[in-house]
């Protein structure tokens, strides 16, 4: 005869799991997509540039290890972290990660930039003239709350909850200009 206890845990162990984890993505090893800043601890998806905030390369290799609510853990070279999910929560945990999570390595495709515009993304700036997929990974995503759909004609970001910036893009889908103040621009434009 089945103990009690042991009937209880193998019908909980055989029940379907809520849709929420369902759709979460496994564990999935890759390359960050773009450059994000961390406390040590925790990757906000605004990317703000406080203090004591230091930059992770886009391409550094990583390594989702579980979710929780509205956060990717992942393994990092530099130890574990947590990508948070603050400002884009209108996003399904697994489109969240797999936007930070990629498969190709950026790396890849940044060496075949201009000089200039590569100097631009590893100073996770932005300059005149660069695809969307070069903002992307020279300063994130822009986040979802304020930026619902990523086909739009303006994109945008904060430096920190005082410093906003606006990347226009033109009918090309370049970037045809950075709107900002004068101290924020130098900080996140490259002429």
């Amino acid at each position: 005869m089945i103990h009690r206890f042991a009937l209880a845990a193998l019908l909980a162990a055989a029940a379907p799991l809520p849709a929420f984890a369902q759709d979460l993505p496994q564990p999935a090893e890759g390359f960050l997509c773009c450059n994000l800043r961390t406390d040590g601890k925790w990757i906000s998806d605004i990317n703000y540039a406080e203090n004591g905030k230091k930059v992770i390369p886009a391409g550094t290799p990583v390594k989702a290890t579980g979710y929780g609510r509205y956060r990717v853990h992942v393994e990092l070279p530099d130890g574990k972290q947590a990508i948070g999910n603050d400002y884009s929560r209108d996003l399904d945990l697994k489109t969240f990660a797999q936007r930070y999570i990629v498969a190709e390595d950026p790396r890849r495709k940044m060496a075949g930039y201009s000089p200039k515009v590569r100097k631009a993304v590893e100073s996770a700036r932005v300059m005149p003239g660069m695809t969307r997929e070069q903002v992307l990974m020279a300063v994130g995503y822009p986040v979802s709350s304020e930026n619902p759909q990523l086909d739009a004609r303006i994109w945008r970001f904060w430096l920190s909850s005082f410093a906003e910036f606006q990347v226009v893009f033109g009918a090309d889908d370049r970037v045809r200009e950075v709107t900002t103040d004068a101290q924020t621009r130098n900080l996140v434009v490259m002429d």
